[in-house]
C-alpha cells in the first residue's frame, strides 16, 4: 500500500517556459483619457445648436436709452421719478428693473447720466412785489377788503349813485380776485383755460341772484316790486327779487384762508416727496393732507357764512372753487373746467325748465325742479348741483394730486 504523494516543486522546465512566454508577449498599451474623450466626441453625431437669446444683462440700460432726454434734463432724481410715473410706471413695474420702488430706480438713472455742471442755469422767473409770502398773503386778502368797501358803499348810497357804486365795487372786487389767483400758491403754472373765469363768474352771479330769480320764476314771474340788494342778508320786502351779497362777501373773505390751505398742502406734499420711499407711500401720505386742506377751508368758510348769513349753496360753491383752483395750480385745469361748465349748464337748464313748463303741453319739464324746491326751497338747487360737483372733483383731486408727478 502506497502513502500519500509528496508535493512536487516546479521543475526547471516550468520556470524557463514561463520566462520565455512572459518575454515574448507584447505589453498592453494604456489608453490616454484625453485621446479617448476626443475620439468619442468625434464619433458622437452633432446636434443642432439651439438659438441663443441675446438681451441686455442690465435692464436699466434699456430704460436709460428710452428716457435719456428726461434723465439729462432732470435737476434731481425727483424729476425723473415724476416723469417715470407720468409714463405709467409703478413700484411693481420698478421691480422688473431690480429696484424696490420708482424712487430708487430714478436715483440710479440720475447717477448714470453725466451732468455738466458748466451748463447755463435757466433764468429764474422775474420777481414781483407779490412773489414773497407776505406779498401773496396781502394779495389774497385784497378781495375781501375790496368787497367790504364795496358793500359799505352800497349801504351808504341811494338811487343812481348806489348803482354806480355797485358796478364799481363789482369791478374792483373782480380785479382783486384776479390778482389773488395770479400770485402765490393759487397761481397756475401755465395759462389756464380761458373759460374758467367765465364759469366762475356765472357761479358767483347765481350765488348772489339765482335763488331769488328762481323763486320769482316758480311763483309765476317777477313782481312789480324792484329788485332789492341786501348787503348783509336776505331780508327784503315781500315779493321783491332778492340780490343777496352775503355769500359773495363770505367767498371773497375766504380767499386768504384758501391760499394758506393751498400753501400748507404744497409744502407738506413736497416734503413727503423727499422722504417717501415708493409711490404708494407718497400717495397714502398726500391724500390726508389734501382732505385736511379742504376741511380747513370748509371750517373757515362756515364761520364766515355764519357772520354774513348762512347759505348752504355758498358753502358747497366755496369747496368747488377751491378744488378747481387747486387742480389748475397743478396744471390740471381741464378737469376743473369740465366740472365747472357742467355745473353752470345744470343751473341754467334747471331755470330754463321751469320757464319752459309754462308752454302748453310742457308742464312736465318743470316737475323735477318744483319737487326739489317744494321740499327744501330754492336754495336747495345750488346745494345739490354744487355739492355733487364738489364731491366729484374731490374724488378726482384725491387721485390726481396724490401722484408724485403733480408735485415734482
Amino acid at each position: 500500500m502506497r502513502g500519500p504523494a509528496a508535493p512536487t516543486s516546479p521543475g526547471p522546465w516550468d520556470s524557463r517556459s514561463r520566462a520565455l512566454l512572459t518575454a515574448a508577449a507584447p505589453p498592453v498599451p494604456v489608453a490616454d483619457p484625453a485621446v479617448v474623450a476626443a475620439e468619442a466626441i468625434q464619433q458622437t453625431p452633432a446636434r443642432p445648436a439651439r438659438p441663443v437669446r441675446r438681451g441686455p444683462a442690465d435692464p436699466v440700460t434699456s430704460l436709460l436709452h428710452r428716457h435719456r432726454a428726461l434723465c439729462e434734463r432732470a435737476v434731481d432724481p425727483l424729476e425723473i421719478a415724476a416723469g417715470l410715473e407720468a409714463w405709467g410706471m409703478t413700484d411693481r413695474t420698478a421691480a422688473r428693473f431690480r429696484h424696490r420702488d420708482v424712487f430708487s430706480l430714478a436715483e440710479e438713472l440720475y447717477a448714470r447720466v453725466p451732468h455738466d455742471e458748466t451748463l447755463p442755469v435757466p433764468p429764474a422767473p422775474p420777481r414781483t412785489p407779490w412773489t414773497g409770502r407776505a406779498g401773496w398773503t396781502l394779495a389774497a386778502c385784497a378781495p375781501g377788503a375790496v368787497a367790504v368797501l364795496a358793500l359799505a358803499g352800497l349801504a351808504l348810497t341811494t338811487g343812481p349813485v348806489r348803482l354806480v357804486a355797485g358796478v364799481l365795487g363789482a369791478l374792483a372786487t373782480g380785479a382783486a380776485l384776479s390778482l389773488a389767483v395770479r400770485e402765490g400758491p393759487l397761481r397756475a403754472p401755465a395759462r389756464p383755460l380761458p373759460t374758467l373765469p367765465l364759469w366762475t363768474l356765472w357761479l358767483l352771479a347765481y350765488a348772489a341772484a339765482g335763488d331769488g330769480f328762481l323763486d320769482q320764476v316758480l311763483r309765476g314771474g317777477p313782481d312789480h316790486a324792484p329788485a332789492v340788494v341786501t348787503p348783509w342778508g336776505p331780508d327784503a320786502p315781500g315779493g321783491a327779487w332778492v340780490l343777496d351779497t352775503g355769500p359773495l362777501l363770505a367767498l371773497a373773505l375766504s380767499v386768504a384762508p384758501a391760499a394758506w390751505c393751498a400753501h400748507l398742502f404744497a409744502v407738506r406734499a413736497r416734503s413727503g416727496l423727499v422722504t417717501s420711499r415708493g409711490l404708494a407711500a407718497f400717495a397714502a401720505r398726500t391724500r390726508p393732507l389734501l382732505l385736511g386742506a379742504v376741511a380747513g377751508h370748509l371750517a373757515v368758510l362756515t364761520g364766515l357764512l355764519l357772520l354774513t348769513g348762512f347759505h348752504p349753496g355758498a358753502l358747497a360753491l366755496g369747496v368747488l372753487l377751491l378744488l378747481a383752483r387747486l387742480l389748475a395750480a397743478y396744471g390740471l385745469a381741464e378737469a376743473a373746467g369740465a366740472v365747472l361748465a357742467t355745473t353752470c349748464a345744470a343751473e341754467a337748464v334747471a331755470v330754463a325748465s321751469v320757464l319752459a313748463s309754462r308752454l302748453p303741453g310742457c308742464t312736465a319739464l318743470g316737475v323735477p325742479v318744483r319737487a326739489v324746491t317744494d321740499l327744501w326751497g330754492p336754495a336747495a338747487l345750488p346745494v345739490l348741483l354744487c355739492g355733487t360737483a364738489a364731491l366729484a372733483l374731490l374724488v378726482h383731486a384725491t387721485t390726481a394730486l396724490s401722484r408724485a408727478s403733480a408735485h415734482a
